[in-house]
């Protein structure tokens, strides 16, 4: 088999190393359009912060496509794919004919076109974070245009580094599509005492010099702006080939496009008419397409993915699932809130099920209600036992951070789909350390909010066992 993977980015690469996994035979080829090794884009946040480095944030040792017999056109984009002869074309005139292709070329950021947004820096790419960290070290002022997720972590990033960071959002509140105004609030709040200033309900009208122009003519200080105001996924590609695109390149369950030697993950992928911003959907995808084109499991489907949206802040917590939007009329919903304590708490039920939560601040929860989000079965009675499983029992439900009551089935890191039992399973292998773990079962390597329940399982395992750790 001849494969041919365009996007080199943590679905891209996932699916390679998928496909090595299960064919040591397979001719794959990878054009990636950055020059950069494959990097985890959750952690950018910390590389402009400067708590991490491009090295430690990387998803394969530079040696491993040598060592794989993969080749990698890194920094090589691809301009066209010729079906009828089925080759992609790249930038530099060459040509590499494939069996079986798949687009991975994910999102790029919405730049809105305002006057002077050339002198701003888009918050996307290792690029994006160098010249955004050489500018900070400088910079007097800066502002975050966005309020979503990115626009946060970048906007905390700069807190970190010292420069005094002002975050724009045109919403009423921050992260809209995921949090509720009373947990915009409060977040709002927290971030304000790291160091960020907020204003929302603003939109920016122009980026001068040394000033953001927000409509009014309001004028805020600025010699370093960051645009986090979105992505879109890259369709030109899939476009030009005359495959069907709507918001993404439309897929069947088996994440093909309605032509069968070409498939699309990740987020240039249109699934059951939604697209996926978040790492763990992409990499899901690629486990089916690998399962797919190898022939390890020609059953292999995918039913859609159900999303926790974590916040990779340091010293904020925050955790959102499912559908948060809903009102009393519409479903059942819990919630406790501690302004002073920067403590939010939401479940929405409906059927008596978890369909939605949020978890800010204290989040000692967010393990069992994400275990019970994933599993879509009956809640117990004890709705005030959900929200604070430190204080009273759960009525049956399974806590994350206790290891001894946690059910093997227990997802516990959420990006990589590793349950408990794998966990178990890959220390009764002879792993018997987070590293070791990790290196098995990838669980940690995603955004890392799984790693404090990673080291406690193990450890609880080597306690059992009378071993070190």
């Amino acid at each position: 088999m001849r494969l041919v993977v365009v996007g080199n980015g943590m679905a891209g690469s996932r699916l390679v190393s998928e496909v090595r996994a299960r064919d040591k035979d397979a001719k794959i080829t990878v054009f990636g359009a950055e020059a950069w090794q494959p990097y985890n884009r959750v952690l950018l946040s910390n590389v402009v912060a400067g708590t991490s480095s491009p090295d430690q944030v990387r998803l394969l040792d530079p040696r491993w496509y040598a060592d794989h017999g993969v080749t990698a056109r890194l920094g090589v984009e691809v301009t066209a794919i010729d079906r009828d002869c089925q080759t992609v074309v790249a930038a530099d005139g060459t040509r590499e004919p494939y069996d079986v292709l798949v687009l991975a070329t994910g999102s790029e950021p919405v730049v809105p076109p305002i006057p002077g947004v050339e002198r701003a820096t888009a918050f996307r790419t290792l690029d994006d974070c160098e010249r955004i960290r050489e500018a900070a070290a400088s910079a007097r002022g800066a502002v975050v245009v966005g309020g979503g997720l990115l626009g946060i972590e970048a906007a905390r990033g700069l807190a970190g580094r010292g420069v005094p960071v002002t975050l724009l959002h045109l919403a009423g509140h921050l992260m809209e599509r995921q949090l509720d105004e009373e947990a915009g609030l409060i977040l709002r709040e927290t971030l304000g005492a790291l160091g960020v200033a907020i204003r929302t309900g603003v939109t920016v009208s122009a980026i001068r010099e040394r000033h953001v122009e927000l409509v009014g003519g309001e004028l805020i200080e600025a010699d370093l702006v960051v645009l986090a105001c979105g992505v879109r996924p890259v369709v030109g590609l899939a476009d030009q080939a005359g495959l069907e695109v709507e918001r993404g390149i439309v897929v069947d369950d088996e994440l093909r496009t309605e032509d069968p030697s070409i498939f699309a993950i990740g987020e240039c992928a249109q699934h059951a008419g939604r697209v996926y911003g978040l790492v763990a959907p992409g990499w899901e995808q690629a486990s089916v397409v690998a399962d797919l084109v190898t022939g390890a499991d020609k059953g292999a489907r995918y039913r859609g993915s159900r999303l926790v949206t974590r916040l990779k802040a340091r010293s904020v917590e925050l955790a959102a699932m499912g559908e948060t939007q809903l009102t009393e009329d519409e479903a059942e919903i819990v919630r406790f809130s501690h302004r002073h304590k920067g403590t939010y708490r939401k479940l929405v039920i409906r059927d008596g099920r978890l369909v939605g939560a949020i978890l800010l601040g204290e989040t000692s929860a967010v393990g069992t209600l994400t275990q019970l989000f994933d599993r879509g079965g009956p809640l117990p009675g004890d709705r005030t036992g959900l929200l604070f499983p430190d204080l009273a029992g759960v009525g049956g439900a399974a806590v994350a951070d206790s290891p001894t009551r946690m059910p093997d089935s227990a997802r516990v890191c959420q990006c990589n789909n590793v349950t408990k039992g794998q966990i178990r399973a890959c220390w009764e292998s002879g792993a018997r350390n987070v590293e070791a773990v990790a290196a098995a079962t990838r669980a940690t390597t995603g955004c890392g909010s799984c790693r404090d329940a990673v080291e406690g399982i193990v450890g609880w395992l080597c306690e059992q066992e009378g071993v070190s750790a």
